[in-house]
């Protein structure tokens, strides 16, 4: 019995809910052979009791095909997630966290960022899905492979698509390929409602949420209608990204939503050739945003072509190629992501009350004014406010 011949066993034993086996994965470490005894490390990233056991049994039946005689398999596991103690109105309450990941402006990679997040905590075994907002610009569905498939209609509720083993749901799987929407802010107010309260999601220890870019009307649905656990903020290195990058931050803490931190997108250049990474449009940039903020970058995502092509392709990097650098980047900011959101339930979770509307059905409501205004003799101003401050 050789350590080739252990690695090759377990090289046939799947990751539960995956296509990927524990070697590739990285998971297996300290192979000990003596004879045809056989013990080594499997440190998984799910805390759910059956996924060891299933990663036990199957490598115990490979090895013993293998020829191995005694096994010793060591399933190293996290500590089971932790139920969300979030407060407010909450019209999706069987999800127990949810992730805002945001963006100043357009063309920085959020979706690509949500996509490969949502991934990396789904192979941390956490229940996950994963929520195209962005109603004017809907890539998730390409970006999973997912184009040209429609979801199943429950009544009148809709099934979420799956995968990559996760619960997948766009407008760009609602509508034609192509069509453009000219919607007011109402109606994106209502399509963001709409799609926490219609959409039969699963029992799910996070939904990720991938918003317009922007701080606006589906911004402020979001936080009034469900508890945000935390938001993520996705940038560029230029200086025009980090100026609107501020405004991103800014309205998380205006609408009390913890800050999960920033990651740093085309931040270097690995050569596709050499994996050399270049420095080419500025790196760590956003570290005095994110002092301003007291907040981390969480990672710096280098420009990689197979990011691009695995995005056009609905092969996501994270899934289909865990061993390369951007992949490794994403593991762990999800891992200080949900570092972060135990801490915070553990804490006593997030309360949304405070930024529920104070104004009247019918009223304007805006996001620069706290409250409606006594109205003065010879006074223009008709008042009004969302009363989130």
């Amino acid at each position: 019995m050789t350590e080739e011949i252990v690695k090759s066993a377990l090289s046939k034993v799947l990751y539960p809910g995956f296509t990927k086996d524990i070697v590739t994965f990285g998971f297996v470490n300290n192979i000990v052979i003596n004879g045809d005894d056989v013990s080594f490390n499997v440190e998984i990233t799910s805390s759910a009791p059956e996924v060891a056991k299933q990663i036990k049994d199957d490598a115990t039946v490979e090895l013993m095909r293998a020829g191995a005689d005694n096994i010793t398999c060591n399933v190293k596991a996290p500590v089971m997630p932790r139920e969300s103690s979030s407060k407010g109105k909450n019209i999706a309450p069987q999800v127990k966290n949810f992730l805002m990941v945001s963006s100043g402006k357009g063309g920085v990679g959020k979706s690509t960022t949500s996509v490969n997040i949502a991934i990396a905590l789904a192979a941390q075994g956490k229940k996950v899905g994963l929520l195209d907002a962005d109603i004017y610009g809907p890539n998730i569905p390409r970006m999973m492979g997912l184009s040209d498939i429609k979801p199943e209609v429950n009544g009148n509720k809709v099934l979420p698509l799956k995968a990559y083993g996760i619960e997948v749901m766009s407008m760009g799987s609602l509508m034609e390929e192509g069509q453009s929407l000219i919607w007011r802010g109402a109606m994106i107010m209502k399509a963001i409602e709409q799609f926490l309260r219609d959409i039969l999601w699963s029992e799910l220890d996070v939904l990720v949420i991938d918003m317009p870019p922007g701080t606006g009307d589906a911004q402020l649905t979001l936080a009034q209608s469900v508890p945000v656990t935390m938001g993520l903020t996705v940038t560029t290195p230029q200086g025009v990204s980090l100026d609107d990058s501020r405004r991103s931050l800014d309205m998380f803490r205006k609408l009390n939503i913890p800050i999960a931190g920033i990651i740093e997108n085309m931040s270097g250049f690995i050569a596709p050739d050499t994996g050399v990474e270049y420095d080419i449009f500025g790196k760590g940039t956003s570290q005095p945003m994110a002092d301003e903020f007291n907040t981390k970058i969480i990672a710096e995502i280098p420009i990689e072509s197979s990011i691009r092509v695995g995005g056009d392709e609905g092969k996501p990097i994270t899934f289909v190629n865990p061993s390369s650098e951007s992949a490794k980047r994403y593991m762990k900011a999800a891992e200080s992501i949900w570092a972060d959101i135990e801490e915070i339930n553990a804490n006593g979770g997030v309360d949304n009350q405070a930024v529920q509307p104070t104004t009247p059905p019918g009223v304007s409501a805006c996001s620069t004014a706290a409250a409606p205004k006594p109205k003065q003799e010879h006074s223009h101003d008709s008042g009004g406010g969302c009363g989130c401050h």
